[in-house]
C-alpha cells in the first residue's frame, strides 16, 4: 500500500496548516493511500545540531520520512518563509530520506502572499532530492478559509487542496512501480 506522510510546521493547536493538511490526507486515503501525520508542534525536537545523530524524537520522525512513498509538506507563512520549526525538522532530513519521494507543497498565509514561502520549500525539498510535484496549494487569509470544525467551506479552495493529496499518491504510486 502507498503510504503519504504528512508534515505539519506550525506549533499552533488550532493550526490551520494541520487543518489543510488533513483535508489532503483524507483525499489521499480516499485515493487508496495509507496515512499519517507528524506534527511537529507535538515532538521533542531540539535544535539541529550537525555533530550529533540521534536527538530527541529526531530518528522515529526521520523513519516515518523515509518509510513514506509520498510526503505532504505544509508549513505557515513566516516573514515570506517557511516555520523555524519546519526548518529545523527539515534540516534533520536529508536525501536519504526523500529520495524517489512525491512531495507536495501547502502554505497557510495569515495574509495574502504565500508565493515565496512555496517557492523557498519547492528548492529546499529538490536539493534533497525529492520529486516535487507540479500542484501547489497556497491559502491566503487561511484563518477566513479554514472554520472550527477543520472544514474549508470554499468549494475550489477544498477542492484544490483535495487535489493535492490524490496528485502525491498518484505520483507516490509512479515512483514505487
Amino acid at each position: 500500500m502507498t503510504r503519504i506522510v504528512a508534515i505539519s510546521g506550525s506549533r499552533r493547536e488550532a493550526s490551520t496548516t494541520k487543518t489543510a493538511l488533513r483535508v489532503a490526507l483524507a483525499a489521499a486515503a480516499d485515493a487508496g493511500a495509507e496515512t499519517d501525520l507528524i506534527d511537529l508542534g507535538t515532538v521533542d525536537l531540539p535544535l539541529y545540531h550537525p555533530d550529533e545523530d540521534d536527538q530527541g524524537d529526531s530518528e522515529r520522525l526521520k523513519r516515518r520520512v523515509r518509510e513514506a512513498d509520498g510526503v505532504l509538506a505544509g508549513t505557515p507563512v513566516y516573514r515570506g518563509s517557511y516555520s523555524s520549526t519546519f526548518k529545523n525538522f527539515h534540516d534533520f532530513c536529508g536525501s536519504h530520506e526523500y529520495e524517489d519521494t512525491a512531495v507536495g507543497l501547502l502554505a497557510t498565509a495569515g495574509g495574502g502572499s504565500y508565493g515565496g514561502t512555496l517557492e523557498h520549500l519547492r528548492s529546499t525539498f529538490r536539493n534533497v532530492h525529492a520529486w516535487v510535484v507540479p500542484h501547489e496549494v497556497g491559502i491566503r487569509g487561511a484563518s477566513s478559509e479554514i472554520d472550527d470544525d477543520g472544514r474549508i467551506p470554499d468549494d475550489d479552495l477544498r477542492g484544490r487542496t483535495e487535489r493535492l493529496g490524490r496528485v502525491v499518491t498518484e505520483h507516490a504510486e509512479r515512483l514505487r512501480g
